[in-house]
């Protein structure tokens, strides 16, 4: 194969024809072996400190002490909330370690009830059901609903465990957040299959920007599809009260499938549906994935309680959303790109993977532990720095990555290699119109232009953050 490992992705390891599983993990090594040579490989670091604001990392074998944490999505700090930690311990102290059976029969316990009942309410719904991940609340749940004579239209942003359910049905892409051409989907596909389903993010977690609802809302109802709506990066952070997009336009009878994870504000592990009740009632006797997994163990009963947290304590909220802003301001008061984010996510774009690689290695030397994101995971000229922004972060923390941004570019010339719009203040959303008054980020679209639905192959660009 072509030996230029310096230009290629996780991507190309994928299916590699002529070389057996042996020799493809062979070159798959070689290609870690030369990004690790040229400090350029800054994955699966460990951290020795848990989940929080300032953590020790452990990076080819050296530890970094004190470096800010941006990698972690627990937006509003709960993985470290005394009362969450407390809500754990009890549980276990009641239940033991683990539940030790599938749902059906047998693994069903009391809390799992508390937990379905809690987040379906959170939402204004009816019946709720739970995954051991968000990755498989997405994925199994839209195997077990949508088969051969259906059809799902997939924003093009939507997480790679969405595009993993898509192996059942016919599948057509629209641009991200391109309502024009989603209309457009719809009318050429109206009345040929049996059921068609939008499926949507409410916050994208690369994009980083907010679906239009409302309009899709309209669109789906005009042309009689249903609506799937994954809000993993939404809730707790966008909303009056936290409960994400669907509350930001007060949505909530209107979108026939939620998901989302706990993996995320609610700081601990695993994923759920929410929907109608004859929707649950049937998914939790049809999803494979559900009906042949160990449920979630009693230390998921700490959820109860970070849900409470959402409404009891909702400065942290509000905390969390200074940070960002202050964060924004600053980074684009130096020139940087961070493209249209609207949440806790703030990428810098860089443009290029090998950039990308050396500004991560840099910041991880500043003390700022950050993600780098590439292809195809985001399409090859928008690889980014991923950051991702907590309540519980200080500004003395979000100094030293003001300043640590400001020596990598001075390293790196970053502002200087992207197309910007230098000096621009943070784009205002317009909840009314559901449209970003500074326009759609056309540069982030890899607009796959085919017109016909086609049955999922794998060969998707999916947008991953790897956490769900």
């Amino acid at each position: 194969m072509n030996k230029d490992y310096e230009n290629l992705s996780f991507k190309d390891f994928e299916n590699m024809p002529g070389l057996n599983l042996k020799e493809t993990a062979q070159e798959f090594s070689n290609y870690i072996s030369n990004w690790d040579s040229r400090d350029h490989w800054n994955y699966r670091q460990e951290c020795v400190s848990g989940c929080k604001p300032q953590v020790d990392i452990i990076h080819k074998g050296k530890l970094y002490k004190d470096c800010v944490g941006l990698v972690f999505n627990d937006y509003l700090g709960f993985t470290q909330h005394p009362e969450v930690k407390k809500a754990a311990i009890s549980a276990i102290e009641q239940y033991g370690v683990g539940a030790a059976a599938s749902p059906a029969i047998g693994g069903h316990m009391s809390y799992h009830r508390q937990i379905e009942e809690k987040i379906a309410g959170f939402f204004r719904r009816d019946a709720a059901m739970l995954y051991t991940t968000g990755y498989t609340a997405n994925s199994a749940t839209m195997q077990a609903l949508f088969k051969k004579e259906d059809l799902a239209i997939l924003d093009e942003g939507v997480h790679a465990s969405m595009w993993e359910g898509m192996q059942t049905t016919n599948v057509f892409k629209f641009p991200h957040n391109h309502m024009e051409r989603l209309e457009r989907a719809l009318k050429n596909t109206k009345g040929k299959y049996r059921n068609t389903v939008v499926v949507i993010d409410g916050v994208y977690s690369q994009q980083a920007d907010i679906a239009y609802l409302d309009q899709i809302v309209k669109l789906c109802k005009y042309y009689g599809a249903y609506l799937a709506m994954d809000d993993a990066h939404g809730v707790g952070v966008i909303g009056k009260t936290g409960r994400g997009v669907i509350e930001l336009y007060d949505l909530y009878q209107e979108v026939d499938i939620i998901t989302g994870t706990f993996s995320k504000t609610f700081g601990h592990l695993g994923g759920y549906v929410v929907s109608n009740r004859g929707l649950i009632q049937y998914l939790k006797f049809q999803s494979r994935q559900h009906i042949f997994s160990v449920t979630a163990t009693p230390a998921s009963a700490c959820i109860l309680k970070s849900i409470d947290l959402i409404d009891e304590e909702p400065f942290w909220k509000d905390k969390l959303w200074r940070n960002i802003n202050y964060l924004k301001d600053g980074l684009i008061g130096m020139g940087f790109d961070l493209g249209n984010t609207q949440s806790a996510i703030i990428p810098v774009m860089t443009g290029n993977p090998n950039l990308n690689a050396e500004a991560c290695q840099l910041l991880m030397k500043a003390g700022v532990y950050a993600n780098q994101i590439g292809y195809p995971a985001v399409p090859k000229k928008r690889a980014r720095i991923r950051m991702s922004i907590m309540a519980t972060h200080e500004r003395e923390h979000l100094d030293k990555v003001l300043n640590a941004w400001q020596w990598v570019d001075s390293q790196l010339k970053i502002t200087n290699k992207t197309n910007l719009n230098y000096g621009k203040k943070t784009e205002e959303y317009t909840r009314e119109s559901g449209v970003n008054k500074g326009g759609t980020d056309r540069n982030s679209l890899a607009i796959d232009e085919g017109e016909r639905p086609h049955v999922f192959t794998g060969d998707e660009n999916h947008q991953a953050d790897g956490a769900q």
